[in-house]
């Protein structure tokens, strides 16, 4: 795992999305919102993925990609956005490979059973900089928090 904090350079990816594949040098000179989610068609996954399809427009107008990442397929990322007509850009990461390489596989808890799994957590990117990370996301507002650090750029 690289250094994954604030002031530092982004790790590097390129991923599969259904609109094909995007890399980190595919926003150089702009900003970037990559977000990761524990999986498609859950609770908090789909509130998360909605408050970001409703500020969209907002978040585009103030020159920003936002971009979902889970271990999630592209199929199942497919029926996700078709069935909650989402707008945000969904990537696959099967193996965890770039999930890790930001420091979001960690050691989770539920019932007193400890296992693997992925923070919810987003990176706000700029010109290849991590400008500000959430880890531990709480759903509710956290959309409209991360548009507001963006237009405060």
């Amino acid at each position: 795992m690289t250094d994954v904090t604030e002031g530092t350079a982004a790790p590097d990816f390129s991923l599969p999305t259904a609109e094909g594949p995007v890399t980190l040098a595919d926003f150089a000179g702009k900003t970037l919102v990559l977000y990761f989610y524990p999986k498609d068609d859950t609770g908090g996954c789909t509130k998360e993925a909605q408050e970001f399809t409703v500020l969209l427009p907002e978040f585009t107008k103030a020159g920003a990609t936002i971009l979902g990442v889970s271990k999630d397929s592209l199929a199942s990322h497919k029926k996700f956005t078709a069935k909650y007509d989402l707008s945000v850009q969904l990537g696959s990461d099967p193996e965890g490979a770039l999930i890790e390489r930001y420091g979001a596989w960690v050691e989770k808890s539920l019932y007193g059973r400890k296992y693997m799994g992925i923070d919810r957590s987003t990176y706000l990117i700029k010109d290849g900089q991590l400008v500000r990370i959430w880890r531990k996301v709480r759903v509710p507002s956290h959309a409209q928090q991360v548009l507001d650090a963006v237009l405060a750029l």
